[in-house]
């Protein structure tokens, strides 16, 4: 897994799921932006573990505090740091993992590419990783809406379920009130029944995300 991602805009995540904290730092922020970080959190919000049955049950604040490259709220146009600190971490729920692989995790492969394994987690390769993918995606956005670019994204199937209709037949605008982000309320409901299944059978499913792309007017 490459901790870095990106090339104009540029992240460099670090931490463990069970380290004391994650974060990261943005390269390529132009300077004199004006950031909305009340938005920022909104989204870390929203993507937080243990708000519902069907998530992790892992309970983060996910406050993300913000140590370089932004002053009285403008961007510097120098590099962005920020942190997210760990406060909820339960490493010996993993001793018994020390020598098993889990399936639909990355287990296998980060050991057999470094050679060595984090197995409280899943280290690095862990979804918590994912929320500095969420605090550089909340920047990036807001660029790209002053820009009139707008990208929304939904869950499109999920299992053997696949929603199977056109984006312009959604309402896009509904996707943040299904707690599985799928936009058809009759939709979200067959979804999270077949996690609530899969999960009582301790299985595990797969799923797609769709994204729309549009120019506004601004």
């Amino acid at each position: 897994m490459s901790s870095t991602i990106g090339n104009l805009f540029r992240l460099t995540t670090f931490g463990e799921s069970h380290g004391p904290a994650i974060g990261g730092v943005i390269d390529g922020c132009p300077s004199g932006f004006t950031v909305d970080f009340k938005l920022i959190q909104d989204y870390l919000n929203k993507r937080r573990p243990g708000t519902e049955p069907i998530y992790s049950q892992r309970k983060e604040i996910d406050q993300v505090e913000f140590l370089s490259g932004v002053f009285e709220g403008v961007t510097l146009g120098t590099p962005i740091g920020f942190l997210i600190r760990n406060t909820d971490q339960k490493s010996k729920d993993y001793d018994t993992l020390k020598g098993v692989y889990r399936p639909s995790h990355a287990d296998f492969t980060y050991e057999k590419k470094y050679g060595f394994r984090d197995y409280r987690g899943g280290g690095r390769s862990s979804a918590r990783e994912t929320a500095n993918w969420v605090v550089a995606g909340g920047i990036a956005s807001q660029i790209l809406k002053s820009k009139g670019v707008i990208i929304t994204s939904y869950v499109s199937s999920v299992g053997g379920f696949d929603l199977n209709k056109d984006y312009l037949d959604l309402d896009l605008e509904s996707v943040y009130d299904s707690s599985v982000r799928c936009p058809c309320r009759q939709s979200s409901k067959t979804i999270e029944d077949l996690i609530k299944q899969c999960k009582s059978s301790g299985d595990t499913l797969g799923g797609c995300i769709s994204r729309r792309l549009w120019k506004s007017s601004i």
